[in-house]
């Protein structure tokens, strides 16, 4: 049977994936922020996951307001790389796993979680930068990929208890799936950061810190922490951390921290990272 075996949370910054594309890792700036993350990637040189369920938010370049999902999964064989303004960054297109995510995507439905289902779809930095900050710059992804993407740019966007709902019912859906598959949930985005207005710049290092330490508790309360306190505490783009809190809510109650990394500033950003596994 598929088991998910890890979850990993990790800022999207795009300008990492600049970093990356100009080979920038190791510089002043950029190499505290890459240090952070070659732990990870010699543990996911051993891990080999078969396949990523990767929690991202598309940043308005293959959605629209035209049509704003809350939560959408991609289900099909091969998802390409969007332009931003700059054209398409120079990765491997991102190959899927359809039977996997449409049998995630049935399961959740049938729990009642009403699901958009995409098998065309391009993908942005949102997606594309974890990759490159797990993985570097290999000639092809060396696992398969299912998107799920979930509106945190337009509001009203979901709250934490139902991002941790979801996750459950992910966790539920890829143990029932009947091929022997390694599965990794990563939930992307956050930390505390703010593109504009008057608190344009915010960091705020104390409490992205304690929503770490929620992450690695044995109990749910970060699950309920309502959207307004995300806005005061870590600025209009930090409410992307409830895309995390699926992660969370896919490893069970107790969980295990194999690593943490924590860094301030990249790009007037936040910068988090986690992975956990099931205790």
């Amino acid at each position: 049977m598929a088991k998910i075996t890890a979850g990993v949370g990790s800022s999207h910054v795009p300008l990492l994936g600049v970093a990356v594309d100009q080979g920038k890792e190791k510089d002043d700036y950029f190499g505290p922020i890459f240090r952070g993350y070659d732990w990870t990637r010699e543990w996911e040189k051993a891990e080999k996951p078969d396949v990523v369920v990767l929690v991202y938010n598309d940043h308005a370049s293959y959605f629209d307001m035209n049509i704003v999902p809350t939560f959408a999964i991609g289900c099909g064989e091969r998802f390409g790389i969007c332009d931003e303004g700059w054209g398409p960054r120079p990765v491997p297109e991102v190959e899927g796993h359809p039977d996997l995510a449409w049998h995630i995507a049935q399961s959740l439905i049938l729990d009642d979680f009403d699901m958009t289902i995409f098998n065309k779809l391009d993908v942005d930095h949102g997606l594309t930068v974890p990759l490159s900050m797990m993985f570097g710059q290999p000639e092809k992804w060396p696992c398969k990929v299912i998107p799920f993407a979930v509106n945190v740019v337009t509001y009203p966007v979901p709250s934490g208890n139902r991002c941790w709902a979801i996750g459950e019912a992910i966790k539920k859906a890829v143990e029932s799936f009947p091929e022997d598959l390694n599965v990794q949930i990563w939930g992307t985005g956050g930390m505390s950061h703010q593109l504009q207005g008057p608190r344009a710049g915010l960091l705020n290092r104390e409490w992205d810190n304690k929503f770490l330490d929620m992450l690695e508790s044995d109990n749910d309360d970060v699950r309920h922490i309502p959207h307004i306190e995300y806005l005061r505490e870590t600025g209009s783009e930090g409410i992307e951390m409830v895309m995390w809190l699926i992660m969370r809510g896919a490893m069970g109650k107790k969980v295990k921290t194999l690593h943490r990394h924590y860094h301030i500033p990249c790009s007037n950003t936040a910068i988090g990272h986690i992975v956990l596994e099931p205790a």
